[in-house]
């Protein structure tokens, strides 16, 4: 369990985004006293709820009082917990109020500094008790973002790129939200074998066919090179999902084959993966 709090204006909101991101299970603005109830409900569940980041701070009012004692309960009740306290500088936060133009939870005036510094005051002993600070003045979204992953993701279920792949026929267009897109339609086309043309490219006789050409085989070599030198590289700029897409004509054959083959060859190397076949069986 990962409680973040801190200065208002600080990135919570954006950090429970990454959160999310990172496979937990995150909860906005929990009232502190129910936080140990939550617990309990997590353990109990059939959903295998091992990773939670629960927000909490000022704007619970009278509630947040009560966060210290409840900290104190959960270290008896043995359940393991880290506070997390974001924080930044008071004119970073005083130019984030008014670029948002957001009212402070402790404002009834437009006095932001204020309300800033009665804030830090508050936050005093929580500060004290935290695991990790961060000061987010310099940070920017993607920043903070790489700086949780670094420092949280290492207990995560659900870290890595999530990597989806899948066949289309080009004749029916391409599927609206890929992120690559590649055309194997120069490849040896099993349609044109009247024994092949009625099956997939699920069927290894079709498989055999498309992979008994060499270029195919030279293909799928530099294909998956590129594919593994790009991932590394989407999980440090922060993405979290990745479709490739592969076409050919009809969506039937040679990019069945090679969507499923990448799937393998990704799932060997512990990324990932799933595999879906969008165009199979489509008739016009």
């Amino acid at each position: 369990m990962v409680i973040v709090t801190g200065i208002s204006g600080a990135g919570k909101t954006q950090a429970l985004r990454c959160f999310e991101d990172l496979g937990y299970f995150c909860v906005d603005n929990l009232p502190p006293t129910l936080i140990p109830k939550f617990a309990e409900l997590c353990a109990q569940t059939n959903r295998n709820i091992n990773n939670i980041a629960l927000v909490v701070d000022i704007r619970g009012g009278e509630f947040f009082r009560d966060l210290t004692e409840v900290l104190d309960q959960l270290e008896r009740g043995g359940i393991h917990y880290e506070v997390l306290f974001l924080e930044a500088s008071d004119e970073v936060l005083v130019r984030r109020y008014k670029e948002s133009r957001r009212r402070h939870p402790l404002g009834t005036d437009g006095e932001v500094l204020r309300n800033i510094r009665e804030e830090r005051v508050l936050l005093e002993e929580i500060r004290g008790r935290a695991h990790k600070i961060i000061d987010t003045s310099n940070f920017k979204p993607q920043q903070l973002k790489e700086k949780l992953v670094d420092l949280f993701s290492g207990d995560a279920e659900n870290s890595q790129l999530l990597v989806t792949v899948i066949s289309f026929g080009f004749k029916y267009g391409i599927p609206l939200d890929s992120d690559l897109v590649i055309d194997v339609r120069f490849l040896p086309n099993p349609y044109y074998d009247p024994v092949l043309r009625s099956l997939s490219g699920n069927e290894p006789v079709v498989r055999d066919f498309v992979f008994n050409s060499p270029v195919t085989t030279a293909f799928m070599e530099k294909f998956t090179d590129l594919v593994e030198f790009l991932i590394p590289c989407y999980i440090k700029e922060g993405k979290t999902t990745l479709m490739i897409a592969i076409g050919c004509t009809g969506g039937m054959h040679r990019s069945v084959a090679l969507a499923n083959r990448l799937g393998e060859i990704l799932r060997d190397k512990e990324f990932k993966v799933t595999v879906s076949h969008r165009d199979i069986g489509r008739v016009g």
